[in-house]
């Protein structure tokens, strides 16, 4: 056991705060650990620590850098081979329900509701046993291109996730984020091909991002839309750049932007509000955003903020781990083949189980 993962036991042990994470393509990890058992939330945005934002709430906990220890260790190699054997969940929460709820969305698509909406469920699945170490180096090794995590405090629980979408980086003045949308298997083929509704869903998420920060940006530079692995699965990708009007707009951006619509849907009040109302379980910290604000933990330049949305993500509760996924739903959706793209997102965490 490195001196990172004693340092997690000891805090599990005592029940305090901490968050480990390893950003994509990173051959670190960092780890940031909480003197107190307080929980902290952020009053301006103008802290410096780590974030663990929930979907739908206007208070937003976070680790602070202020009352926190912080380690930095590198990945050991030869910690991390592990075999590809799939954990198959005992309790699978809503074949039926999640295809009559997508069908539902659909149909409000129809009425003029909202133009997009984001559906999810979760899977629960039980554990015979639990050992963050191995769950974490065998994340590490399956995604290396996703920002890897595992987030702990005993007022909230233990959350681990892979999730391959930025939510908002910046330096001070300059803001990068992406659209990021469509769902496909790798199949090992070199080109591939999407369908209309991926691509019209991928533009809607585009779209989103352009109007929320029209007032709050200047000098913004738009890529060509392209295809990008995550684990097993490709998605749609445009990549954005800015120019920060005010140093001091972060909370607007944030507040802006979040949730965002590959997460909940266009316009965004009105399927949010037919998500709350319709898929029948509370999402919590899934399709919220985490990451360090204000603050690179490695370097510690200040005015750094790199934030990613949660999604491909778990909550861990006495060894149960409840899986969450989604998926965009557009007026073409099938409702059988939206639930089978859950399906295919679930494997991200259940590979390391």
């Amino acid at each position: 056991m490195t001196d990172l993962f004693v340092k997690v036991k000891i805090h599990q042990e005592q029940n305090l705060p901490f968050c480990i994470f390893s950003k994509p393509n990173s051959e670190t990890i960092v780890g940031l650990f909480q003197k107190n058992d307080h929980l902290y939330f952020l009053d301006d945005f103008s802290e410096k620590g780590f974030v663990f934002a929930p979907f739908d709430a206007n208070d937003f906990p976070f680790i602070p850098l202020e009352y926190s220890d912080v380690f930095v260790e590198k990945k050991q190699v030869t910690d991390f081979f592990y075999d590809n054997e799939v954990t198959h969940s005992t309790s699978d929460l809503g074949n039926d329900f999640f295809e009559n709820l997508v069908a539902k969305g659909v149909h409000a698509i129809k009425e003029k509701q909202f133009s997009k909406v984001v559906l999810s469920r979760k899977e629960e699945i039980e554990l015979t046993d639990f050992d963050l170490e191995k769950v974490f180096k065998k994340m590490l090794n399956q995604y290396p291109t996703a920002f890897k995590y595992c987030f702990y405090h005993p007022k909230i629980g233990m959350w681990i996730g892979a999730t391959p979408e930025q939510f908002i980086q910046t330096n001070g003045t300059e803001l990068k984020t992406v659209a990021l949308a469509g769902t496909q298997i790798d199949t090992g083929k070199k080109e591939v091909h999407w369908q209309e509704k991926e691509k019209q869903e991928q533009q809607l998420v585009t779209d989103f991002i352009l109007d929320s920060l029209n007032d709050l940006v200047k000098e913004i530079t738009i890529s060509s839309p392209y295809s990008v692995k995550a684990g097993a699965i490709w998605h749609i990708k445009t990549d954005i750049t800015a120019k920060i009007n005010n140093k001091n707009s972060l909370q607007k951006i944030i507040t802006s932007l979040h949730p965002t619509s590959a997460v909940c849907g266009l316009p965004k009040l009105a399927a949010k509000q037919f998500i709350l109302e319709n898929e029948g379980y509370d999402r919590d910290y899934y399709s919220g955003f985490l990451g360090e604000l204000n603050i690179d933990l490695m370097t510690y330049k200040t005015q750094q903020s790199d934030l990613f949305v949660n999604l491909r993500c778990m909550k861990i509760d006495d060894l149960k781990a409840q899986i969450f996924i989604g998926c965009g739903i557009t007026e073409q959706s099938i409702p059988h083949d939206e639930f089978i793209e859950t399906v295919n997102k679930s494997m991200t965490m259940k590979k390391i189980l």
